[in-house]
């Protein structure tokens, strides 16, 4: 959000430079993200000066150039070559000498002094569009003769340097959303060393001129529509706004449109309500009902878009058709255009889940759903309103032309809050003072209802939607008083607390390095996700998805049950950007329902599991001369998660592994312990990679983090010392089926011999030439040693020929000749 300094002192005198402003702000929690100097005029007109063109005639060597001579009072007359139609001798002119930068749109153009077809030319005589005042180009300005030659074009055009502070507002900070909120803020800050107070402008001279024009208004939906108020305004000229206005919505970032519409908008950034104004004719039947229509009702909208409505969209409506989205967004019918002569002027207050729900669901968000679906102030209503009409009066003309209607059958209260001194020292960690913080409190218009010697019974305002208990109150305090007045304490009071053992975030970090020092990045992903990735899933069930009841769009409307969809989003992204060697990982939250609704505890309805996920594709590294680039592949992610394993302290061995069962691999492997699932992994399959339009394979390994820091809370490190006696490898070249797994001889060898059997490894895999059909061979190596001697060629051999003897039983292996 914009606000303008120059604009913000019409309501508080600030002696304040913009960047103290802004350091005061942020104290108070309208957090600043940055000040910038603005000009009505790009450039500020710098450079350009008013002229008088002394001589004009034809360009020798051109039909559509001129040569002129202009005086700019600078002593010498300036040679210039102009191509305008219009210009002539004794016209008074905007010059930009040599030296001068001019900007059109987003280009710069820096005057030399040139050549054009053979004559010098010393600057140019400018257009609209040259200068930043207009977009005619079809000839040059001419001022009156009445403009003194060499005087500033930026005084004559009185381009005003502006400073306009972005404030980053956070949700519950709407009451900040205005010129006015902001400078009330500034008031309360600047009134504990100085009296200050902020003032609006007074609309004491709004009266009724003539009845002439009575809308009524009726609200068929009072909980989507408190308050409805309405005013006409008749005999309007919709025109061009005046320079100040303009100059006003400009600064902060706001096309002026036309004046009626423009004050609208500038009563919305001045007190942060909202209005909008329909063109009186247009409404049939002469009256303006509030209500809902049936769900599939079409209305075309200003963006010339036609919706279809939902039947809690909350609609502003004549007698027969709809005008308006409420609080949203306008009709393309009703609006006010030139030919508007007569105007009803509407300023309401809506529920803020009405207003933000039919935003979400339309993919619209204006300054006017901004601000209602945060909560706007129902009292302000009639003040923007008189505001704007008394403006629309002064600028467009015309006459007040009805009383107002306001429709409010329920009014707004304040909150109460009972604070007490006690609890406000407790949380602020200073004793402030009774006296501070009652001025703090009227500062911020909260009224003191009562007062004893304990504490304060207050009345806050409706439109501190975030002010309704004693922390929020003690906040508030705090913020006006300043965080930076409170001292640090030298005595510092704290509690011991059992620290969880293994520390999650310890592992965490411990893994991450891990992966990092492998070339991973680590990804966060949205844990809301498109609830139709599920459609049509067995075990990530449609069904089984978290829904939102308030989504943020259409899209993002269910959490996510798996990481693979964020991972394989974020590999689309980078491969369709050129950067497709990836590796990839994220530890998340997963969340699932169980279907059935736990009235008396509605937690138990769901259920969250952290799960970590890597992701790896593309080439396994970088191209080189040292040697051939290889693809990515199932192997060097299975080596990277065992690996994690391993570090976490399981014993592959002791854990049961099988084909993956996962419908989200095409085949893979998964890890059991004790019937819990501790990691899944496989190769994506490619119905999933088409959906996101993957074009390369992508490599999964799916971790449920739960289950394995169960495991790590289990695990014990203890200290073996170095083996003294030397080991034995020995080879063996089996000839086996094809459907027999490596994993399959390893689990065997480790159950035949549990003595002296250390490691069991695969170091080539043959098909081919002299292989049966339906065979293959592998070349496994096995290291024996034992812990208490050192072994003898009889039993290796004894050991190598039962190993041989079970794969043969068991597996049918041969030894291949």
């Amino acid at each position: 959000m914009k606000i303008s300094y120059n604009w913000l002192k019409d309501y508080i005198q600030l002696d304040e430079s913009p960047e103290e402003v802004a350091k005061i702000l942020t104290q108070t929690g309208l957090e600043v993200a940055g000040v910038e100097e603005v000009e009505t005029v790009k450039g500020g007109m710098e450079g350009l000066v008013l002229g008088k063109v002394i001589t004009c005639e034809k360009h020798p060597n051109s039909n559509h150039l001129s040569k002129t001579t202009v005086d700019i009072g600078a002593g010498e007359l300036l040679n210039i070559v102009c191509g305008a139609p219009n210009v002539a001798a004794g016209q008074k002119v905007v010059v930009a000498p040599v030296g001068t930068t001019l900007y059109m749109g987003d280009q710069e153009l820096t005057l030399k002094r040139v050549k054009i077809r053979g004559e010098v030319s010393e600057g140019m005589i400018c257009a609209e569009d040259e200068i930043g005042i207009g977009t005619d180009h079809e000839g040059i300005i001419v001022l009156p003769d009445t403009v003194e030659t060499g005087s500033p074009a930026t005084e004559y055009f009185n381009v005003k340097s502006d400073w306009v502070i972005e404030i980053d507002l956070t949700p519950n900070r709407i009451d900040g959303g205005s010129q006015i909120g902001v400078a009330r803020d500034l008031a309360a800050f600047l009134n504990k060393t100085k009296p200050t107070k902020y003032l609006r402008i007074p609309v004491d001279q709004f009266k009724v001129d003539n009845h002439d024009l009575e809308i009524p208004v009726e609200i068929k939906n009072p909980e989507a529509c408190p308050r409805y108020s309405g005013v006409t305004i008749s005999g309007v000229t919709v025109k061009e706004s005046p320079g100040w206005l303009k100059n006003r919505l400009k600064a902060i970032g706001h096309a002026p449109i036309n004046n009626v519409v423009d004050i609208t908008n500038y009563v919305l950034f001045e007190t942060g309500q909202p209005l909008h104004a329909f063109d009186a004719d247009k409404i049939s039947g002469g009256k303006v009902v509030v209500q809902t229509l049936p769900a599939g009702t079409k209305f075309t909208t200003l963006d010339e878009v036609e919706r279809e409505l939902h039947e809690d969209d909350l609609m502003i409506c004549n007698t027969e058709t709809p005008m308006c989205i409420g609080g949203v967004f306008g009709g393309i019918k009703s609006g006010v255009k030139e030919s508007t002569k007569n105007v009803f002027l509407e300023s309401a207050w809506f529920d803020p889940v009405f207003i933000r729900k039919t935003a979400r669901r339309h993919g619209l968000n204006t300054d006017a759903s901004f601000r209602f679906e945060r909560g706007t102030d129902p009292n302000g209503v009639i003040y923007a309103l008189k505001r704007a009409a008394l403006l629309i009066k002064e600028i467009a003309g015309g006459t007040i032309s009805s009383e107002i209607v306001d429709v409010y059958p329920r009014p707004a209260e304040h909150f109460k809050v009972q604070v007490s001194y006690k609890n406000i020292t407790r949380l602020i960690g200073k004793d402030l003072g009774a006296e501070t913080i009652k001025n703090i409190l009227t500062s911020l218009e909260i009224d003191i209802e009562n007062e004893n010697e304990t504490g304060l019974s207050l009345l806050v305002p409706p439109y501190r939607v975030d002010v309704q208990r004693e922390a929020d109150v003690i906040e508030e305090i705090l913020r006006i008083y300043g965080y930076n007045n409170v001292e640090i304490p030298s005595l510092v009071k704290s509690s011991l607390q059992y620290a969880k053992q293994p520390d999650p975030d310890q592992v965490r970090n411990l893994v991450a390095e891990m992966l990092t020092a492998q070339g991973f990045n680590e990804i966060w992903s949205n844990s809301l996700t498109r609830a139709n990735y599920y459609e049509g899933l067995e075990q990530y069930k449609a069904e089984q998805t978290v829904n939102l009841l308030n989504p943020l769009s259409a899209e993002l409307k269910g959490m996510r049950q798996t990481l693979l969809f964020g991972g394989l989003e974020c590999v689309a992204y980078n491969a369709n950007r050129q950067n497709k060697n990836l590796k990839l990982y994220e530890f998340g939250n997963c969340y699932f329902s169980k279907g059935t609704e736990q009235k008396e505890n509605p937690l138990k309805s769901y259920r969250e599991e952290e799960h970590l996920g890597l992701f790896i594709t593309g080439a396994k590294s970088a191209e080189s001369w040292t040697g051939e680039q290889q693809s990515t592949s199932f192997f060097q992610l299975k080596s990277i998660a065992e690996n994690i394993l391993k570090r976490m302290g399981f014993v592959l061995s002791m854990l049961k592994v099988s084909e993956t069962q996962n419908e989200l691999f095409s085949e893979g492997l998964t890890y059991v312990e004790n019937n819990k699932t501790v990691l899944e992994m496989g190769i994506v399959a490619k119905k999933f990679l088409k959906k996101f339009e993957v074009e390369q394979p992508v490599y999964c390994a799916d971790f449920n983090w739960e289950a394995v820091m169960m495991h790590r809370g289990k695990h014990k490190v203890e200290f073996q010392e170095l083996a003294k006696f030397p080991a034995v490898r020995r080879d063996l070249a089996l000839l086996i089926d094809k459907q027999v797994k490596f994993r399959q001889i390893e689990e065997l060898a480790y159950k035949t011999e549990r003595k002296i059997l250390r490691e069991v490894g695969l170091f080539d895999v043959y098909e081919g030439q002299g292989i049966p059909e339906g065979k293959k061979s592998y070349a496994v190596s096995f290291i024996l040693r034992d812990d208490l001697r050192t072994l003898n060629d009889k039993q290796i051999d004894k050991t190598i020929q039962k190993l041989v003897a079970t794969f043969g039983r068991e597996l049918g292996a041969e030894l291949r000749k």
